[in-house]
Order: structure tokens, then sequence, then C-alpha cells
């Protein structure tokens, strides 16, 4: 990597000129285990799922086929394990995170002190990894799957396939507890449980509703920015808002039904989406995983355009060295915005973790 690529990624800008690319730039295509820690492109990554990035040059990804979460350095191209023995389990709680046992991460997110939070889905648990001492806890969730507990601590309540976390900076952690088609908040500070979205039912919002007691079907995927709560239904085929402030629901993009179709928002289609991230000028981009494509809604416009992926029909590994729209994907689910035209993607069946650069706006 020249040193004027390695810049503009790191100030989360793509280079200029062309029409963008694709690369590999973690795993091998292999899933079983390997190693625990060194060069990208020599430690397998079985099943990457989440991906985000941090302060200091790093990916966090999600391994869920090896129960780990890795730390991909992006100056050094090496990968460190953050969290997990390898083992799948539940086990661990006090100690350091990477003797700990985990069940399937899928999705990680930073605090602004840099301690992790890792949603596993398979434990029914959210946990914390301490920065500085390395310890992991639990913080929602009692590893029993179920829904109860609202009112009370989050390390009491039952979580069903939760999915998807986001962290708004003020104390509040939100949990896409898919299973039971809620949206909860853990207030960090109390530890207290509370629903803030959905009542149970698998039946798509009502535009400009109260998200308090009343349905949302599938909420997979959510990112915070400013105020706003972005969020994907996997089963709902679309994306909605949630204010923060005002607790009502509205719909971003998509019609509710399956399909692959850009332009207007409200009659895009999307195909099971499972990942969602705001870049920086407030652009929306969602992995369309059974489209095995990267989408991207303009708010301002109310235009989704594909971005990345050649399409439903194109499932598969190539295109790297090639341009966006070009690549195959093979159900990519997690996928983390660094800046202006410059997006990292947990591309699932490749066991592979790649960075788009779309091209420069003209």
């Amino acid at each position: 990597m020249n040193a004027l690529l390695l810049l503009s990624l790191f100030l989360g800008q793509a280079p200029t000129g062309g029409e963008g690319s694709v690369a590999t730039v973690a795993g091998t295509g292999k899933a079983e285990l390997n190693l625990f820690e060194g060069s990208a492109r020599e430690v397998n990554i079985g099943q990457p799922f989440g991906v985000e990035l941090d302060q200091d040059g790093g990916l966090y990804i999600c391994e869920v086929e090896n129960h780990r979460v890795l730390r991909l350095d992006l100056s050094s191209n090496r990968v460190v394990t953050v969290a997990g023995n390898g083992k799948k389990g539940y086990a661990g709680d006090g100690g350091n995170a990477r003797e700990a046992s985990l069940n399937e991460p899928y999705e990680v997110r930073l605090d602004r002190e840099g301690n992790l939070y890792v949603v596993e889905m398979e434990n029914a648990v959210v946990r914390r990894v301490d920065r500085a001492s390395k310890t992991i806890r639990t913080v929602a969730g009692t590893g029993v799957a179920g829904f109860s507990g609202d009112g009370g601590p989050a390390v009491k309540a039952q979580l069903r396939q939760p999915h998807s976390i986001a962290l708004d900076g003020k104390g509040s952690l939100f949990i896409a507890d898919i299973g039971n088609h809620r949206i909860r908040r853990v207030n960090l500070a109390t530890g207290a449980i509370d629903s803030i979205a959905g009542n149970g039912e698998a039946q798509l919002p009502d535009e400009g509703a109260e998200a308090a007691g009343k349905p949302i079907k599938g909420p997979r995927a959510l990112y915070i920015h400013g105020t706003t709560l972005w969020i994907a239904l996997r089963e709902g085929h679309s994306v909605w808002t949630l204010g923060l402030d005002s607790g009502k629901l509205s719909r971003a993009a998509g019609s509710g039904q399956s399909g692959w179709k850009d332009g207007g928002a409200a009659g895009a289609a999307f195909d099971g989406p499972k990942g969602i991230a705001v870049d920086p000028t407030g652009s929306v981009f969602i992995m369309d995983t059974e489209n095995q494509a990267v989408r991207r809604l303009d708010p301002a416009r109310r235009v989704v355009e594909t971005v990345a992926g050649a399409g439903p029909s194109a499932r598969g590994g190539g295109g790297d060295g090639g341009p966006p729209l070009r690549a195959m994907f093979d159900r990519p689910h997690g996928i983390a915005a660094g800046g202006k035209g410059v997006l990292y993607v947990g591309d699932t069946n490749n066991h592979r973790v790649r960075r788009i650069v779309l091209p420069a706006p003209r």
C-alpha cells in the first residue's frame, strides 16, 4: 500500500479518479481456525460478520465460525485476537477476554473510551471488554434465550437472537432483539433494560408511529448518527429511522417487499438487509445481503443506488482489483464506513474482509 493511499484511508477519503476498487484486506478464503495472530492474509477468518473501525487505525472483525473478535491493524496489516479462545461456549466472565468462550459474535461497537461491546447471537448476551484490563463481562442477557426483564437489571433479562448493537455516546446501549421483534435499550449507568420499539408482533411499523409498544418486523441492524437510530429490517426488507428524541418511527427506504431495485427511496427494493452504517457526510450504506450488494441511500435526495456488487445473480468471490459494481460477494453481512468513499465489508461466505473504494464524485 503506497503512502498516499494509506493516508487517504486513515483520513476516510477515497483516492481521486478512476472507477473505484475492491481488495481483500484480511482472510484467506478458508474458515478453519489456524492462527490467533499474524499477517492479515495468513490468518483464516471463518465467516466474518460485523466490522467496526476504531480511532487508532484498526478494524475490529466478528468471526462467527471460530467464535472470536479480531483486530486488524490497517497500517501493519497484522491481525490479533482480542476476545474469544476459539471454543464455542459461554464462559470466562471476570477474566481475560482472549481466554473467554464466545458463541457466534455478530457485531462489535466501541465506546468513547475504547471499551468493546460484543453481541453474541447464540449466547443471547451482550458482553463488554474493558480496554485497560482486557477483562470481559456480561452487560445484558442471561445466556438463555427468551423474553423477560424489562424494567429490571439487564443481566437478568432474556434476549432472543440479538443481532446488532449501537451506542449513543450518552450512556445507552441499544440492542436489536430480532427474535423478539423488539429494540431494547440498556442504561449503562444503572444497568436497567427496557423496550423502546416493538411489541413482539412481526409487522411493519406505521409511518410516524410511536415506536414503544408498537410492532416492528425483524430489526436486524442498528446504527446511531446524531440523534437518529437507523434500523435495517431483515424480514421487513426496508430501512427506518427512530428519532431518539421523539420516539417516532419513519420509513427511510424500501417498499417492504423483497427485490432488487434502485431509484426513489420509497419504491426501492431490498432483500434481507443485514448491515447498516452512516459515513461522516450522512450517506447511509446498507448491506443488502441476499442481493450480494452494497446500497447507498442519500437521505437528502431520497434516492437509493447500488454502489458495490453485481447483484443477486452474481454470487461469488471475484472482483478484487476491479471496480465495485463488477465485484461478487457471497452473503456479506457487516459494513463499516470509514469516511467518504471507503467501506469495509465482512464478506461472510468468502471468509474474507474486503475494502471497497468508491469512485470519486464527478
